[in-house]
């Protein structure tokens, strides 16, 4: 089961996503938070594997809830957006998103997004994704998000693999692509994470844009 978190201000939006999860056989909706403090308690005590966290919110909003519960190791967040490329994803990618949804995906978009992300992959819509990450890494004035010279760390699969995570490219695509069982896929993305000190694929995504990788 894959336990989630709901975070929504707008009682009859949040109701609704409760009620496309809860018809999942495979998902189960733990807890539900009206406002960004909220939702940080509410991963804290509960401990969900994922908090699909609406972005503006009142009291906190989505992008520094979800920095407090990524920075705390709490759960995986999936953010719902109006618009799909505003000051608000960037910032919510910044803060270390699994990855994003708009508001108006259809059900069964919803529940797959989910699934994918309990599954650790935190890129979804890879032809949506590949435009975010473009425009966002295209529109970052400040430096990459990390020493270059870290990279000289990472193996030639590692840098492999983080090219294809530059592209958009799901876990099974990566191992198509390079020949190799899924699994080693995501030990090479946990080991690259790590040594390049990101909270996220997407993350990483936009690191290799910008480093043209």
């Amino acid at each position: 089961m894959i336990r989630v978190l709901v975070a929504e201000d707008q009682s009859a939006v949040r109701a609704g996503l409760v009620l496309i999860l809860r018809s999942a056989p495979d998902i189960e909706v733990v807890g539900e938070a009206a406002d960004g403090e909220r939702a940080v308690a509410l991963a804290r005590e509960l401990r969900p594997d994922l908090v699909l966290m609406d972005v503006q919110m009142p009291r906190l909003d989505g992008v520094s809830a979800t920095r407090q519960v990524v920075a705390e190791g709490l759960a995986d967040v999936l953010v719902l957006t109006t618009f799909d490329l505003d000051e608000y994803v960037f910032g919510a990618l910044r803060a270390g998103a699994a990855g994003f949804l708009l508001k108006n995906a259809e059900a069964k978009d919803l529940i797959a997004a989910v699934r994918t992300v309990g599954r650790g992959e935190g890129l979804i819509a890879p032809a949506v994704t590949r435009r975010l990450i473009a425009e966002f890494a295209a529109g970052s004035a400040r430096e990459p998000s990390v020493d270059l010279s870290v990279l000289d760390s990472l193996t030639r699969r590692e840098r492999e693999v983080l090219s294809c995570l530059g592209q958009g490219l799901p876990n099974a695509e990566i191992a198509v692509r390079l020949d190799m069982a899924e699994a080693t896929v995501k030990t090479h993305v946990s080991r690259l994470l790590g040594k390049l000190d990101l909270r996220s694929r997407v993350q990483a995504a936009v690191l290799a844009q910008e480093l043209g990788i």
